[in-house]
């Protein structure tokens, strides 16, 4: 784990509501990829007054979240890197409000963020046949990656849900390649998400099924695929990718009292599945209205 500042090279506008913006730096010559198409990165990112956000510290393989301020922390996912020249990409989803978002919405070249190096989230099993990839805005720029980084022989389905039909961004070429637009979601119209793996086909053969989009909508999906279905945590990855009306939800969460709290981020060092823990947790935030 190393953590960086990466000064901003270029701005791209993907679509209205996609911005493109790529890095560079000494710092990124080398910068170790996973090669997995789902791999995240924390953003730091300068608050008033700042030129540059000050870097954590490290701690084993992780950051160390003691020394940072959460509130100019945010996850993004990478969109392409190009390590000999020090390049790394990321698609950021642009909306009105939040620190991420409107530091997106003016980024300028030459103005400068950290990021740590990243960690790989898709995880395929072996001999993989066949995928499915449903993703909403957020989860899109790391769908197309999955896709570009996919073997030619594996047979993929698609299914990008955007808000309106201007979202649309090319998809890259792969041979196997089936791909569906969906409207809705993105905070703009109910989700049709969890409909749509409900709605899936699922073919013979090893297969996998990735899913990225808004918190609340994966937990029907997730449900679905772990519970309904009973498939093994190798067979799938649900992803909350982020939250609607986030500040109001950090905010209830906040109200919560003390034990409920500790209740809920006891639950994780748990020496038990993640995936089980994760059953128990998505169950109590929905008991709470969360």
């Amino acid at each position: 784990m190393r953590v960086m500042h990466a000064r901003v090279a270029q701005v791209v506008d993907l679509s209205p509501v996609l911005r493109r913006i790529v890095f560079n730096g000494p710092a990124l010559v080398g910068y170790p990829t996973s090669g997995v198409g789902d791999e995240y990165v924390r953003v730091l990112f300068p608050l008033d007054g700042e030129d540059r956000p000050p870097l954590p510290g490290v701690d084993g393989d992780d950051l160390d979240y003691g020394s940072v301020d959460g509130d100019r922390m945010r996850t993004y996912t990478i969109r392409d890197v190009d390590a000999d020249r020090g390049l790394v990409t990321i698609d950021f989803v642009v909306h009105e409000g939040g620190l991420a978002a409107a530091w997106a919405r003016g980024a300028a070249v030459g103005d400068v963020i950290g990021l740590n190096t990243p960690k790989p989230l898709y995880d395929p099993p072996e001999g993989l046949q066949w995928q499915v990839l449903v993703a909403d805005n957020a989860g899109l720029p790391a769908a197309l990656r999955i896709v570009e980084l996919t073997a030619p022989h594996v047979a993929t389905r698609l299914v990008l849900e955007i808000a309106d039909e201007a979202h649309r961004v090319p998809v890259p070429d792969h041979p196997r390649l089936e791909t569906t637009w969906v409207l809705g979601g993105n905070g703009h119209a109910p989700s049709c998400i969890d409909e749509i793996v409900r709605g899936l086909p699922r073919p013979e053969g090893t297969g996998y099924t990735w899913v990225a989009g808004e918190t609340k909508a994966l937990r029907g999906a997730r449900r679905h695929l772990r519970r309904e279905l009973g498939l093994p945590a190798t067979a799938y990855k649900a992803l909350g990718y982020w939250t609607a009306d986030a500040e109001r939800w950090r905010e209830r969460f906040a109200a919560l009292d003390e034990g409920t709290r500790a209740e809920l981020e006891g639950m994780w060092a748990q020496d038990r599945d993640p995936e089980a823990i994760a059953d128990d947790y998505e169950d109590r935030l929905t008991a709470l209205g969360l």
